[in-house]
């Protein structure tokens, strides 16, 4: 069999609502899959207006939104019109994309028909509680997702960080990596425009610390609210670059004041603004690759990052960025600051990033995954 003999379920919680790292994945996935003579369809909640325009025959799942979170639904399961399409479709292969209800009965459904089925990993659902004081609830979340992914046969991981945290916590035996790639005609140093930025009050000699990504509290603004009011008591000039909105937009706008707010972007307009970061500061580790730290890499920003799963991947410390240990403010700070008073060195480790960024090839690194489900396909003697 070859790619075009794929008859491929996708079930995933968020494929065409919200723009972020999974969807990119999924999305690219889907079309390279498609462009290859295979049959795809793709199980997920809807929504009217999404940020994104997604490829494939979609399936709407019933799902209802998270409170407090409406931007993201959760699927009730895969029932009614949507299993009879799902059970008409005969997928000779299952990928499950998150570890709702849905993809847990089409898993049932693969593993009682002898269907393979192939679990991605795209976030570390595991760590959020702490974000929200519920910390004691680490070790329900991660049996949570044992009992799913340990019934799956394989996982896919996005970097060899988080292979290594999906073996220690004993999630299966057969995990693999699957990258993700960058788009290199948005996000390279060329596109750096400096006039977007004015228009917030960011003049061209001042030194625009860049958040990327959903301003959600997981992705580490308790970290980088207090890393800024570290450097403000230091005395070291800066401004915050903020790329992105969410439901904490307000909680961090009060907490980092020098914050300017360009809002939701995409396409090349997004691209733009990220080269016109002068850092680029990451101190999440919810991630398991970090999408938007290879776009700053792509367009010739420096890196401050947890060193925390993909970061550890992406980032070469002393090279293309540096790496701090999770919640290390004082370290985060000391790490900015340099960056802020050597312009030479900020150049340098751009310029190195955008290079590595060059080796993360999305046509080579979908090819290994489609080679993925048809290896899974042969063991089950398709």
């Amino acid at each position: 069999m070859d790619v075009s003999g794929l008859r491929v379920a996708l079930i995933s919680g968020n494929y065409n609502m919200v723009r972020d790292g999974p969807t990119q994945a999924l999305g690219r996935l889907v079309q390279h899959l498609l462009d290859e003579g295979a049959q795809v369809r793709i199980f997920a909640p809807t929504v009217a207006n999404p940020q994104v325009d997604q490829p494939g025959e979609i399936v709407p799942l019933p799902s209802f939104a998270i409170p407090g979170r409406n931007e993201y639904r959760i699927p009730l399961g895969l029932s009614g019109e949507a299993r009879r399409r799902f059970e008409d479709f005969r997928p000779n292969v299952v990928h499950v994309a998150s570890p709702d209800r849905a993809a847990r009965q089409g898993a049932k459904w693969a593993r009682d028909n002898g269907v393979p089925v192939l679990a991605s990993v795209h976030t570390r659902f595991e760590t959020y509680p702490q974000y929200y004081r519920l910390g004691f609830m680490e070790p329900v979340v991660e049996a949570w997702l044992r009992k799913l992914y340990r019934r799956c046969d394989a996982l896919m991981a996005p970097s060899d960080g988080m292979v290594e945290v999906l073996r220690r916590q004993r999630m299966n035996e057969r995990i693999g990596i699957w990258s993700r790639g960058v788009e290199r005609t948005i996000f390279n140093s060329g596109v750096r425009d400096l006039a977007l930025r004015r228009g917030l009050g960011i003049e061209d000699g001042e030194i625009a610390i860049g958040f990327l990504g959903r301003v959600v509290m997981e992705k580490g603004l308790p970290e980088f609210a207090a890393t800024m009011n570290e450097l403000t008591s230091r005395g070291v000039p800066h401004k915050v670059l903020v790329l992105g909105d969410g439901p904490a937009r307000d909680w961090f706008a009060d907490k980092v004041p020098e914050a300017r707010f360009a809002g939701y972007l995409k396409g090349a307009e997004l691209g733009r603004w990220v080269a016109g970061m002068d850092v680029f500061f990451n101190p999440s580790i919810t991630e398991t690759f970090g999408n938007v730290t290879l776009e700053a890499m792509a367009c010739g920003v420096p890196v401050v990052a947890a060193r925390a799963t993909g970061s550890t991947t992406l980032v070469r410390d002393g090279e293309t960025g540096t790496l701090v240990g999770p919640g290390d403010i004082a370290g985060f700070a000391d790490a900015i600051q340099r960056y802020v008073e050597e312009p030479a060195l900020r150049a340098a480790h751009g310029a190195a990033g955008e290079e590595r960024s060059k080796t993360f090839d999305w046509g080579q690194i979908n090819r290994g995954m489609a080679d993925t489900y048809l290896q899974l396909v042969k063991a089950r003697g398709g």
